[in-house]
Parts: C-alpha cells; sequence; structure tokens
C-alpha cells in the first residue's frame, strides 16, 4: 500500500472507525438527552487524528481543542473512560468533572483538550521545551483548528518553537469553518501553511480525509523532529460531516450557514470510506476481515455506553477537589 505497510493501514483504520462509531453514539446520546452540557463531534475529520497519532510513541504528547474526542482515542484512550467523562459520571477522565471538552490522559501523553480556541499550542510548544531539556526524542503534536490560527497563541507558539528549535509539530484541522463563519471570511490566504515560511519552518498542505497521505507527512515531520531538527506546520483540508457542535439548529432558528456544495464534498469525501475501498482495493485486507473489525468496534462502543451509564455520579463532597482557583 505506497509506502504504509499494512498492519499500519489497518492500524489507522481502526483508528478512523473507532472513532467514527464511538462519535456516532455520542450524537445519539445527545439527542436522546441523555448527556450533560454540549457536544462537538470529529464526525469526517478522523483521518486527521488517526494519522498522525499512527506516527507517535505513546511516550509522545499531543494536546487537542474543543472537538477533542477523536484525538484522544486515537492517541490511545480508553473508550469507557472517555464516555464516562462524556457523561459526567466518576469514572470517567477527569472524574466526570472535564466533560466533553477538557479530557485528558497523561498516560498515555494526551496533556489535554481545551475549550480556549487556541489554547492547546503554547502547552504543546512548552511539552517541546520540557523534551528538549530533558534531552528525549519525543515530540509534541498541537492540533487546532483554522479559527484558532488567527489568534495570538499561534503566532506566538510558532515563533517561540522555531526561535528554540523545538520538536512541535503543529497541526492545522482546517475545516473551513471557525464555528458558523467560513475561514474566507476571516483570513486573506487561502492555506495556513504558508505562515510557516515567516517563523522558518517547513509548512505542508495533506488532504485531510486521507489517513495515508496524513500518515506519510507527519512522518517526515516527527522524524524530523526527533533529529533535533525543529518544528513543522501541517495544514490538513478536511470537513466537519455535521455542525459546529450538536443542537445547534435550536438557536440558529432555520437559517444555514454552509453552502450545500460545502455540504456535499463532506459527504463525499468521508475519510473512513476512502480508507475503507482502499484498503479492500489493494488487498490489505478483505471485506470479511473489515465486518470482524467492525463488529468487534460497534461491541466495543456498546460496551462504553453500559459501563457509562452504570457508573456512578461524582460525589457531592468531592465538588471542591481536583480544582485550582
Amino acid at each position: 500500500m505506497s509506502d504504509v505497510q499494512p498492519a499500519v493501514a489497518l492500524d489507522i483504520y481502526r483508528r478512523v472507525l473507532n472513532i467514527r462509531r464511538f462519535e456516532e453514539e455520542v450524537g445519539r446520546l445527545f439527542t436522546a438527552g441523555e448527556l450533560p452540557g454540549v457536544v462537538h463531534l470529529y464526525i469526517g475529520e478522523e483521518a486527521v487524528a488517526a494519522g498522525v497519532c499512527a506516527a507517535l510513541r505513546d511516550d509522545d504528547y499531543v494536546t487537542s481543542t474543543h472537538r477533542g474526542h477523536g484525538h484522544v482515542l486515537a492517541k490511545g484512550g480508553d473508550l469507557n473512560r472517555t464516555m464516562a467523562e462524556i457523561f459526567g459520571k466518576e469514572t470517567g477522565y477527569c472524574r466526570g468533572k472535564g466533560g466533553s471538552q477538557h479530557i485528558a490522559d497523561f498516560s498515555i501523553g494526551m496533556l489535554g483538550a481545551c475549550g480556549i480556541v487556541g489554547g492547546g499550542m503554547p502547552i504543546a510548544t512548552g511539552a517541546g521545551l520540557s523534551i528538549k531539556l530533558r534531552k528525549t526524542d519525543q515530540v509534541s503534536v498541537a492540533f487546532f483548528g483554522d479559527g484558532a490560527a488567527n489568534e495570538g497563541s499561534f503566532h506566538e507558539s510558532l515563533n517561540l518553537a522555531s526561535a528554540m528549535t523545538l520538536p512541535v509539530i503543529f497541526v492545522c484541522e482546517n475545516n473551513q469553518y471557525g464555528e458558523f463563519t467560513p475561514a474566507r471570511d476571516t483570513m486573506n490566504i487561502e492555506d495556513i501553511a504558508v505562515r510557516a515560511g515567516g517563523y522558518g519552518m517547513p509548512g505542508h498542505i495533506v488532504d485531510g480525509t486521507d489517513a495515508l497521505e496524513v500518515h506519510a507527512v507527519v512522518n517526515q515531520a516527527v522524524t524530523r523532529a526527533r533529529n533535533g531538527e525543529g518544528p513543522t506546520l501541517i495544514e490538513a483540508k478536511t470537513h466537519r460531516r455535521g455542525g459546529h457542535a450538536e443542537g445547534e439548529e435550536a438557536f440558529l432558528a432555520g437559517q444555514t450557514y454552509r453552502l450545500p456544495e460545502e455540504e456535499e464534498m463532506a459527504r463525499l469525501r468521508d475519510p473512513l470510506l476512502i480508507l475503507h475501498e482502499r484498503i479492500l482495493h489493494e488487498g490489505v485486507a478483505d471485506a470479511h476481515a473489515l465486518e470482524n473489525i467492525e463488529q468487534e468496534t460497534t461491541r466495543r462502543v456498546a460496551d462504553a455506553v453500559t459501563f457509562a451509564r452504570e457508573s456512578p455520579w461524582p460525589a457531592e463532597e468531592s465538588v471542591l477537589e481536583d480544582t485550582w482557583a
């Protein structure tokens, strides 16, 4: 399969499918009124997280965004604890107190999702400085969206990472919308990756719906970072299948903000179907093997929902625990 080993391609497929089935279930649970707060689904963008994280080790770091379920699962996060956290249960990653937008698992290098747009980039840069001071060959990855590319934290983080030659990979998931505003209305450039030149680092544009292409480009950036050659900016052109957040129709009052052709493109450029068809076409696995993976994934997601439902709520006396203010 081009330059990707069959075992790696199947590993990436499992990550993409895992995220897709998990997020579909989260969407159903939210609609049914079982989840507190708000959720932002990662459906349509799975190829980015899967392709990136398949190129990383467990001891490498990632920081995430408000749309972070896919990142934690792609990095190896536990389905049960992730689902329980979204339910707000004691058995969740943050004991039910972080919720959908603030999941972390330091044991796999997941330094946390962040509801603040652009908030993860300085953290990932700090992790990169830690790596350099400790003289390890780890790398740090910051996931962020096109909207965050216009925040001051973006420019400060890229500048510092470049000036100090830090092993940080900045991955912009450009789904072309910052909440309800198209990127074309907020920046006078077509490609965010061109900004890399202003900070003396490589900038790459990849098809964010092709997990294997993402993986190949990230592998190059990882090798560069481990060799002490500094940061890279990667822009993955992708699409979110749904809206900014689940249930947004309630306050949009029938208004639409995406063009019909954009919604159709998001449907056609489905990263799961693209990878599924490529695996079959190139003989990496047959339909029966992929069906077995599908059944296993569906069962594990169902088990995670059961685990979350049966888990206890945080005790009232724990309300002031795990807080710093």
